[in-house]
């Protein structure tokens, strides 16, 4: 598999963590009561802590080589 190939496979997860991180915080804030919801949030945060990571990584680090 190729270094460009990879990357973009990476911002993918990037991407797709974010998504999920959106959808986990509206679920704890609108459906979830206790507990429960402030577990999902601190999972929702990581997730999107994790992505923003990701991407910026990604985005920062340039093109690639051909």
């Amino acid at each position: 598999m190729s270094e460009p190939l990879l990357r973009m496979y990476i911002s993918f997860l990037g991407m797709i963590l974010l998504f999920v991180a959106t959808g986990l915080i509206l679920l704890a804030r609108h459906k979830l009561k206790g507990v429960v919801s402030v577990v999902v949030a601190v999972i929702a945060y990581l997730c999107m802590v994790v992505g923003g990571f990701i991407i910026f990584y990604i985005v920062f680090s340039g093109p690639t080589p051909e």
